[in-house]
């Protein structure tokens, strides 16, 4: 079974935090029957909903498909942390990349969080942008890195939105005794994901976008047109995006073979009042150097939302929320008696290199996928420099196509088995302290 069912109700959206505190809109109607459109978009979420809202106001008639609701996947459910730059540090992309490439994926990324500030301020301020994202790190050794970074971005690109902490830096901010030191980056942010989709997607049928959902795509016939086919209905399009990311059931196989579909859970505490201020003394998100990375923020009524844990297999684990109290309380043990109220997780596509898949798979067809954990801001952009290109200005899906993505080894069939060995790997290394 694809992730698309695996884990959830059919157009229903998950049992979680941010669904009971969305305004959501009644379910559209699916698609039926024959359509022509100049782009179709296979996936409501950011990626596919920035992408419509840019070509319908560039004039283009845009058809969005998807097989749920809009924000139903990954884009609803997320950490909401707006971070900055990619899942390498900027200066390895240089030497991997050289210079200038690296200072064009730099602009790129700044892009992408100011787009999503305009976005959010527009046309859903109640996502409540709020700066700051805080990293830490275990070790010594990790810090110095971590700070070494810091002064490259300052001294390469001008960023100083950063401030580097020691230990007792950033236990002033991170009520833990866990972390070495890190950092604290106030060109970041965060954001409540599933209402800035809901409001995204209004946006774009306010600019004559016609979003049909309950309708998944089976099949996609190639061609000048090509043929989107729904259970009930066909679209007829000169371009396609496919835009549905870890959610995306095998229509592509160049896509599958660089985006596999993993697992993450979120939880999220009671409210904890005053016992907040022992949690964290700032409004920021917290991040950390983990491979399998702890993630977490307050909620505007004072709730922690914690992320910590992965899963390569489709279906959910048995016991989701305790292995998730169980990483939240290694952190701040004075949270042991705190509850959850909602627990919840979600598919999001990664990569080998964990960078952004941006691909032109045919002649009339684009992907942008595997964003890894950065995609709050990136699957935007990506979602806009392929409006771009299919309008004629390329230079931007240029820059993020040349991302260094290969293909996982064995192909589709043996990428999980692979990666489930690997993560294991690290998840032990993680524990080790190593």
């Amino acid at each position: 079974m694809n992730p698309l069912y695996r884990n959830d109700r059919p157009g229903q959206y998950p049992d979680s935090w941010y669904a009971a505190t969305t305004r959501l809109p009644p379910q559209r109607s699916d698609l039926r029957g024959t359509h022509r459109a100049d782009v179709c978009i296979v996936g409501a979420g950011y990626t596919g909903l920035t992408a419509a809202l840019r070509l319908a106001r560039a004039g283009r008639k845009v058809i969005v498909l998807e097989a749920h609701r809009a924000g139903f996947g990954a884009s609803g459910r997320n950490g909401g942390q707006v971070g900055s730059g990619y899942n390498w540090a900027q200066s390895d992309l240089a030497k991997k990349l050289g210079d200038d490439a690296a200072r064009r994926l730099w602009e790129a990324a700044e892009q992408s969080k100011a787009d999503l500030h305009d976005l959010v301020a527009t046309h859903a301020p109640d996502a409540r942008w709020t700066p700051g994202v805080a990293f830490g790190t275990y070790k010594a050794q990790a810090t110095r890195a971590l700070h070494s970074e810091a002064a490259y971005l300052s001294k390469t690109y001008g960023y100083d939105k950063i401030v580097p902490l020691d230990r007792a830096g950033l236990r002033d901010i991170v009520r833990t005794r866990a972390y070495a030191g890190g950092w604290l980056d106030m060109g970041a942010a965060h954001i409540h994901p599933l209402r800035y989709a809901v409001g995204l997607a209004t946006a774009a049928e306010a600019a004559g976008v016609v979003i049909h959902e309950g309708s998944e795509v089976h099949r996609i016939a190639r061609g000048r047109p090509a043929t989107v086919q729904t259970g009930r209905g066909r679209v007829i399009a000169d371009n396609v995006i496919l835009a549905g990311n870890g959610y995306l059931p095998g229509l592509n196989r160049t896509v599958a073979a660089k985006v596999m579909p993993i697992n993450s859970f979120i939880g999220a505490t009671e409210p904890l009042g005053d016992l907040a201020d022992e949690v964290l003394t700032r409004d920021v998100a917290v991040a950390d150097s983990k491979f399998v990375v702890n993630y977490y923020r307050f909620s505007e009524d004072r709730r922690l939302l914690f992320g910590g844990r992965e899963s390569y297999s489709l279906a959910y684990p048995e016991d989701i929320s305790g292995a998730l109290h169980h990483r939240m309380v290694s952190l701040f043990p004075q949270l042991a008696q705190v509850r959850l109220d909602h627990v919840w997780g979600g598919t999001l596509g990664i990569t080998m290199t964990r960078l952004p898949a941006l691909q032109k798979v045919g002649s009339n067809m684009w992907s942008g996928a595997g964003f890894s954990g950065h995609g709050v801001a990136l699957s935007g952009f990506a979602g806009r420099v392929m409006a771009e290109a299919i309008i004629g200005q390329t230079d931007r899906f240029d820059v993020m196509s040349k991302l260094p993505v290969p293909n996982f080894p064995g192909g589709p069939a043996f990428r999980a088995p692979l990666l489930t060995l690997a993560m294991t790997w690290f998840a032990l290394r993680d524990r080790l302290g190593l």
